[in-house]
């Protein structure tokens, strides 16, 4: 029979706060991207999109350079005990890849592994369960973007003063870059990294690469996953379509954003309020910014953050970056 798992919930996936992030995405006509993980049907269609869409996953060279990336910052690690922390851990795969190389030069590993999703955390944990302790294994749920005391959330793990080597994997560009690099940047002490990884536009011209790689989102898979949110609240098929569309947002940056336009009024109510939306109005359900690589660079220099090492794979569409603060 297998052993019952504690998991730290953060305050910011408390019911009410849930609840309060719920109502203020369909306020502002802007869903919250940690409602699209909220349960495991969502979880589910998630990983099969990843697993059909996202060129880590089939692209034989983005593979390579996630592999080239992992062996590096493992070569790089010179402390004997390392704590390995995962914002936005998702299925867990590549910390899971990380902590083979680390393991494999004899380095001894404690693992904090956060997402906004239990199911999420519940199945990295499960991928960890090889490599490191369960008495070493620290699961926490927690949502990024709300929570405002990560320093003091990621304290309540290990109490020795390891290096930290902090992963956020396919996070960047579902945030707000002014927002979430403060934060990256406020837990990053001395001797810690932070190793990322961003979605790019491929190619020299930027407009294009963005047009390029639009498939990866217009597509069934990510309809589905996307419209689970909409049906889970009584919006029927019938009432709307999606549409996707590439928009230039601040700092220079562009993103692929996803909107569910109304076709016919709609009234969504969740407890004692009501939401009504009218003929024509739309809400925005998702946004993905895509970068390139002196963007990235830009971006992180002035949050303080540098860029020690990077790996691209060859088609441009993905990098891994290795960081410290300055």
């Amino acid at each position: 029979m297998t052993a019952s798992v504690q998991v730290a919930i953060h305050p910011s996936q408390f019911p009410d706060n849930v609840r309060r992030d719920l109502l203020a995405s369909l306020r502002t006509r802007r869903v919250n991207h940690k409602f699209h993980y909220d349960s495991v049907k969502q979880t589910q269609k998630w990983l099969a999109l990843h697993e059909t869409h996202s060129p880590a996953r089939y692209d034989a060279d983005c593979l390579t350079a996630y592999e080239r990336a992992f062996a590096a910052t493992a070569a790089q690690t010179k402390a004997r005990q390392v704590h390995v922390i995962g914002l936005g851990c998702g299925g867990g795969q590549k910390d899971v890849q990380l902590m083979k190389q680390l393991k494999a030069r004899d380095k001894k590993i404690s693992y904090t592994l956060c997402d906004v999703s239990v199911a999420m955390v519940l199945v990295a944990r499960q991928a960890a369960r090889a490599l490191v302790q369960p008495k070493k294994c620290f699961p926490c749920v927690c949502d990024l973007a709300t929570a405002d005391n990560l320093p003091e959330l990621l304290a309540q793990g290990p109490k020795s003063k390891a290096p930290r080597l902090i992963t956020f994997f396919g996070m960047i560009p579902n945030f707000e870059p002014h927002r979430i690099l403060p934060k990256l940047t406020e837990l990053l002490r001395p001797n810690d990294f932070l190793l990322f990884s961003a979605n790019l536009a491929p190619g020299y011209d930027y407009a294009s690469g963005m047009a390029k790689i639009l498939p990866q989102y217009d597509n069934p898979l990510t309809r589905d996953w996307l419209m689970a949110f909409l049906f889970d609240l009584g919006v029927e098929a019938r009432d709307g379509r999606m549409r996707f569309t590439i928009e230039t947002g601040g700092l220079d940056l562009k993103r692929v954003v996803a909107r569910f336009y109304f076709q016919r009024a709609r009234r969504i109510k969740v407890g004692d309020e009501e939401f009504s939306f009218a003929r024509g109005e739309s809400i925005r359900l998702f946004f993905s910014y895509r970068y390139t690589p002196a963007r990235a660079a830009k971006l992180l220099a002035h949050h303080g953050l540098e860029v020690c090492d990077q790996w691209l794979a060859a088609s441009g569409e993905e990098g891994v970056f290795l960081c410290h603060r300055k």
